[in-house]
């Protein structure tokens, strides 16, 4: 049987990277041939996995763009699994939504069953940050995975509600994150701490990388 081929979709290359370095140990059943950083789509691959890191969430995204006319199947990759947002990217047409708590092999077995016609919601939520969910801005600074995600979404511009309403967490949520981010950034303001965010490549990025094989 072919590896099912795999592109890996996030505005930051970082990720997508990241992800990638993930799934490299399985190479006979999974082959990342694209990894796409704020752009469309462009191989011709089985599955697209949308990492929602720092982006709206899996009922929010522009299914058509993100494929540009692709027969693809998309499954999205995240630490937020709120059963009724889940239903909802499904409803869109998403085929499968798979959580950031899974092991590395667990998301390969889930991108196998929705390259076979399979809905996959594997919806474990995430105690802690995740071992296993690949690399993201920050990380090598010791910043969370969520702390990092409302870093990014500061960089974007995004006050405090319109985080918690992009990434379906409570207000309070935002400002413990905020909180715990900004302290071990050093800084105290939000304007600081947007100039540390794009010193730091918490920016959206545009890149592609085609023919990539983990």
């Amino acid at each position: 049987m072919q590896p099912v081929r795999i592109a890996i979709a996030n505005d930051y290359e970082i990720v997508v990277a990241g992800v990638a370095s993930l799934l490299a140990r399985y190479g006979d059943r999974v082959r990342v041939v694209e990894l796409s950083a704020n752009m469309q789509v462009a191989s011709d691959v089985d599955v697209v996995l949308y990492d929602t890191f720092g982006q709206v969430q899996g009922d929010g995204f522009d299914l058509d763009d993100l494929l540009h006319g692709s027969s693809a199947k998309v499954a999205v990759f995240s630490w937020n699994v709120q059963p009724e947002l889940v239903e909802r990217a499904l409803a869109r047409g998403v085929r499968g939504y798979l959580s950031k708590a899974l092991t590395a092999e667990e998301i390969v077995a889930g991108l196998e069953a929705i390259h076979r016609g399979e809905i996959v919601t594997e919806m474990l939520p995430l105690e802690g940050e995740g071992g296993e969910s690949g690399a993201w801005p920050g990380r090598e600074l010791g910043l969370t995975q969520r702390e990092s995600e409302v870093l990014a979404l500061i960089t974007q511009g995004l006050t405090n509600q319109e985080i918690a309403d992009k990434a379906y967490i409570s207000i309070n949520s935002v400002k413990t994150y905020v909180r715990t981010a900004y302290r071990k950034i050093g800084v105290s303001r939000r304007s600081q701490a947007v100039s540390w965010g794009i010193d730091h490549g918490f920016r959206p990025q545009r890149a592609r990388r085609v023919g990539v094989d983990a």
